[in-house]
């Protein structure tokens, strides 16, 4: 009878094998299965939630046993309400192939749609030539975009609206019977994999399954143990999967900014400097996010400063030449963060001298070709992280899977980072799917492989670009400089180029249709 249990069956959901060991009176094996999962998750960030919502939204899970462990309590962001114009600084820019996917998992529905802001088009250029490129989602109109809806490149959300319509989605899976544990305010105190030679293929086999000890004293036995615990992963550690890459000089500073009322407040804007590029993403009408890459230095001045500086530093980042930001970063004392001259009058004097010789129109055509003035910065809301690359020389081993940062991390530049992530998740959960309708084991290195050859190319194909377009941009180089400049204009007159471009980065240029169509969703 132990062997029976020992093959066929264990490829089944854990919930049905201890229907059955109960059936035959083996209560003593179901114990020791009380604390074993199909699948355990490391790590309660918006990849790991949305993990747990794709399985247990797929009929092929119905009685599987998923369980997610983190390490913070998650009771606040479950019931998070948002606040009127009062923003979170993490925020993500979500593509519509992002936003389908949660669609078809049952979260969007959850989502604040309030806080979730589309943009329509993008404004990129170079902020030593003002070569520059836009980027508005009309020409999909024109170039194969119908199935998008019209005018929206990306949304702009914060992650803690992501999270809590995930977790609202968990419970409702919960309500309709799916079997999801949480393990929250626990940590991951160790992780083991048991497999002494001498009971190998003795008894019932788990003993290939990794154990996940919880500091408070639990033990959780995994069929599949998934890292989504970030770019420190334990799981990836306890895997001996090296983490391939370096640390960039430079940080990101986020702010949430308020912006001049009278300016509409419907598109992205990002100028790149030579420290590093500076981006702005609506949230409102009224309001935005900011993320500036910059020297780890400036970083450091840019949150300390005060408010009225940091405002009127941000509009000259978008207005002033590199040698005037140069300038105006050497005004602030390193120890106290003072200015050593008035900031604004400095800012509005440059402004001036660019606009002497305009007239009317040519001052009103000028301001509308860049973003609106900042006139505040949200309270508390400065704040700063530094930029890595890494890349796992593998997504996968036997009985674990990585995702989203785990996995991989890029530059932010692109505004990429979380949309990858989440293709991990859905590649991995379709994978799952497969292999649990054809009753494979979802742990398996074989099934596991075509989750990896899968996402593993192109992760590094979008990790190396954004580490290309970094270094390109981030030097003032005259024979770089006008190189980068001519490509930008050319690609700029390109109407096809810049429809696939965009197509390329709202999600919409690999669909994996071939399997999406056999997804059954509860």
């Amino acid at each position: 009878m132990i062997r029976a249990l020992k093959s066929p069956s264990l490829l089944q959901p854990l919930n049905i094998i201890k229907k059955n060991i109960q059936i035959r009176g083996l209560a003593s094996i179901s114990s020791d299965l009380e604390n074993a999962y199909d699948v355990v998750i490391i790590g309660g960030g918006v990849a790991g939630v949305t993990l747990a919502c794709s399985l247990a939204s797929r009929s092929s899970f119905r009685h599987s046993r998923i369980a997610l462990v983190e390490a913070m309590d998650l009771t606040g962001v479950k019931n998070w309400e948002p606040k009127p114009n009062n923003f979170s600084n993490r925020v993500v820019s979500l593509t519509p192939g992002s936003i389908k996917f949660f669609e078809q998992i049952g979260v969007a529905k959850h989502l604040a749609r309030d806080r979730t802001n589309g943009y329509r088009d993008m404004k990129v250029w170079d902020g030593v030539t003002g070569a520059d490129i836009h980027l508005d989602s009309a020409l999909l109109n024109q170039y194969g975009g119908k199935e998008i809806e019209k005018n929206t490149i990306a949304y702009i959300v914060e992650n803690v609206n992501v999270q809590s319509a995930a977790l609202k989605r968990i419970e409702e899976c919960r309500a309709n019977g799916s079997h999801i544990d949480m393990f929250q305010k626990v940590k991951v105190a160790e992780i083991k994999r048991d497999l002494p030679e001498e009971e190998k293929g003795e008894g019932l086999d788990l003993q290939d399954w990794p154990t996940v000890h919880l500091d408070n004293g639990k033990s959780l036995k995994a069929r599949l143990l998934v890292g989504a615990d970030g770019i420190n992963s334990p799981v990836r550690n306890f895997a001996h999967i090296d983490s391939l890459g370096w640390d960039y000089d430079a940080h990101g500073v986020v702010a949430t900014l308020k912006l001049d009322p009278e300016r509409p407040n419907n598109t992205a804007w990002q100028r790149f400097l030579p420290t590093g590029p500076i981006a702005m993403l609506p949230l409102n009408e009224e309001y935005a996010s900011m993320v500036w890459s910059t020297k780890p230095s400036i970083a450091k001045a840019l949150k300390s400063v005060s408010s009225t500086d940091f405002c009127h530093l941000v509009n000259s980042a978008y207005r002033m030449s590199n040698v005037d930001l140069k300038y105006l970063y050497q005004q602030i004392d390193p120890k106290t963060f003072q200015s050593g001259c008035d900031i604004q009058q400095e800012f509005e004097w440059r402004e001036s001298v660019a606009t002497k010789s305009m007239d009317g129109q040519q001052i009103l055509d000028y301001e509308y070709s860049l973003p609106p003035k900042v006139i505040d910065v949200q309270e508390n809301s400065r704040a700063s992280f530094p930029f890595r690359l890494r890349n796992s020389e593998r997504y996968v081993d036997d009985r674990i899977a990585l995702v989203g940062d785990a996995a991989h991390a890029t530059h932010p530049l692109a505004g990429q980072g979380m949309n990858q992530g989440l293709l991990d998740v859905k590649s991995l959960s379709q994978v799952l799917d497969t292999g649990s309708t054809e009753g494979q084991d979802i742990g398996s290195i074989h099934l596991l492989r075509k989750y990896a050859s899968e996402r593993y190319i192109r992760n590094i194909m979008m990790i190396s670009s954004c580490d290309k377009l970094h270094r390109l941009f981030g030097t003032d180089a005259a024979p770089v400089t006008w190189i980068r400049s001519l490509g930008l204009n050319a690609v700029n007159n390109l109407d096809f180029v810049k429809a696939e471009i965009m197509k390329y980065a709202m999600g919409i240029e690999y669909t994996g249709m071939e399997r999406e169509q056999n997804d059954v969703f509860i």
